[in-house]
């Protein structure tokens, strides 16, 4: 049975038979009406099938939890592989690469498993691509400059060819994605905070009430309001108090995450106990913190943000989804990783690893120029002394108590004098000048290889200090620091150029691989001195034995 639907301004034939219902026939706008682009069977990037979409549904498996959505034909719903409703007939549902892909064809959303909190869909992570660039970007600020036209220009691409590639790797364009996003976090606030509709609105990027109230119902078939109704309250929650559940895509190795974190943390701006992780910041002038803590049964980390300003939300968790890495599919990572034999080993002992991230890029720069030559230990009291010395003061609590401090104030101080080493002090005041002119910028990084030339251009930043900032800040999965020593000396490789050779084969998960190498040095015991010349237990990643000098700098810096 054919009839045609107005949707969207557009005429479109829908073919609407039992049991043989195609979504080529449901596809969004082109910039060719005739271009075939269905969304079932899934595009071979996603690397699924019919097959493994229907087993994964079936077992409900949350490993797959974000990677595929479930499109019901009878209800015309779509849900998460995790949701717990009655199982459909096969021949009753289609499967899409991503929420924006199921919307666009007609489906709303699931009001049980809420395909707002699923894990971030990793297809395309891991492929240094136009997708994961632009992907990047709407994450930081959506469309709100210029829409696609700009975000094309900034990428370098005509923007028809943006949105053929969306359609071929996510099944939707651009602006379903971003406006899919927007609808997503809008539903998050509703679901989890108390506030008031206008400030929803305004939070998720909509602009004013009425277009949120529009999209909500259109999409939802339901008010802001009344699906509020529907969510248990949650008692007593403060003014500018959120509590936000971020969910992952298990395992998820929590344990290493904080290890990572707090062996890095900079004094009196983190926090690291037996609770979690919290941190203070500033965002567009306003203070704030927030605190991290594991839900395991959930799936989830519990965030609670303590910020003046509602409409900065969207970024803050956004930037702490990055931070923690939630986005990651372990089992993907694992199977290049496994591929050789001394990484598989550890990856079986450090199952769920992530690349833990971080809050400002400036600040982990500062930081990854302290630790050239310094050690872990060192580093904390230096930052220490600079926090105290150049950061605004922040009275949340006794172990938040500095702001970092801003690129402007640091431009012309005096580091010295507050015990930093000349040459440190040096880089990081080049470093502080570059930013604060605007010669380097942290936001809208759309070409991470020009980005990290620009600062190696800096006298004082080395190579492997620019591919540590790549891992934490950009983001990057493939970022290698090979010619770090402490990297070098457990992997067991007498060169540079030996390790990055070697490195070749875990491509493009290289940045898991260091995480992995620099985690297992705390479970390698020391080694005695009549057996130095030895090789480590890490040595048969290659034939080469640790050199001598990389031994005496691993025992210096320690694993970073």
């Amino acid at each position: 049975m054919f009839y045609f639907v107005c949707r969207r301004g557009t005429f479109r034939l829908v073919a609407f038979f039992h049991g043989l219902f195609s979504a080529q026939y449901l596809r969004p706008k082109t910039s060719s009406f005739l271009r075939k682009i269905g969304y079932y069977p899934l595009t071979n990037a996603m690397e699924l099938d019919h097959q493994i979409c229907s087993r994964a549904r079936l077992a409900r498996d949350a490993r797959f939890d974000g990677k595929f959505f479930i499109g019901v034909l009878t209800t015309r719903i779509y849900c998460r592989p995790i949701c717990r409703a009655r199982t459909s007939k096969e021949c009753n549902v289609r499967y899409f690469p991503s929420a924006a892909a199921a919307a666009e064809a007609g489906f709303r959303p699931c009001l049980r498993c809420r395909p707002e909190c699923s894990p971030g869909t990793n297809a395309w992570v891991g492929t240094r691509n136009t997708v994961s660039r632009a992907l990047q970007l709407i994450s930081e600020r959506g469309l709100e400059d210029g829409g696609v036209e700009a975000l094309s220009e900034r990428l370098g691409i005509g923007s028809r060819h943006l949105r053929r590639l969306f359609l071929r790797h996510l099944g939707a364009t651009p602006s379903a994605v971003a406006q899919t996003g927007r609808l997503h976090f809008a539903k998050k606030l509703i679901d989890e905070t108390n506030l008031p509709m206008m400030q929803v609105a305004l939070s998720s990027g909509f602009g004013c009430v009425r277009r949120f109230n529009e999209a909500i119902r259109s999409v939802y078939h339901r008010t802001p309001t009344q699906i509020r109704a529907l969510t248990p309250r949650t008692p007593g929650q403060l003014q500018n108090r959120y509590l936000f559940h971020l969910h992952y895509r298990p395992p998820y190795n929590w344990k290493r995450v904080l290890q990572f974190l707090a062996a890095r943390l900079t004094p009196g701006v983190e926090s690291v106990d037996s609770n979690g992780y919290s941190r203070c910041f500033s965002v567009n002038g306003v203070a704030g913190d927030f605190s991290v803590s594991h839900e395991p049964e959930k799936n989830a980390l519990g965030v609670r943000v303590h910020f003046g300003d509602p409409h900065s939300l969207f970024f803050i968790i956004e930037r702490i989804r990055a931070m923690f890495d939630l986005n990651a599919d372990w089992e993907v990572i694992a199977k290049t990783l496994r591929s050789d034999p001394a990484l598989a080993r550890l990856g079986d002992i450090e199952e769920g690893l992530r690349v833990p991230g971080c809050w400002s890029t400036f600040e982990v720069t500062v930081r990854a120029i302290l630790e050239q030559h310094v050690s872990l230990e060192r580093v904390a009291a230096l930052t220490s002394q600079l926090v105290k010395a150049f950061g605004q003061p922040f009275s949340a609590t006794k172990k938040l108590a500095h702001l970092f401090p801003t690129p402007e104030s640091l431009a012309a101080a005096n580091l010295a004098s507050a015990g930093l080493p000349h040459a440190e002090a040096e880089a990081i005041n080049a470093f502080a000048r570059a930013v604060h002119a605007g010669q380097i910028k942290f936001e809208g990084i759309s070409d991470s290889d020009a980005f990290l030339r620009q600062l190696c251009e800096i006298p004082g930043i080395e190579r492997s200090t620019a591919q540590h900032v790549a891992m934490r800040a950009l983001r990057d999965p493939d970022a290698f620091p090979a010619a770090d020593p402490v990297l070098r000396s457990i992997a067991g490789a007498r060169t540079t150029r030996e390790l990055e050779r070697r490195s070749e084969a875990w491509r493009p998960w290289r940045a898991y691989a260091a995480i992995l190498l620099w985690q297992s040095a705390s479970n390698i015991p020391a080694i005695p001195a009549h057996r130095a010349a030895q090789p480590s237990r890490l040595a048969s990643i290659g034939d080469s034995r640790p050199m001598k000098a990389d031994r005496e700098s691993a025992a210096h810096l320690g694993p970073r």
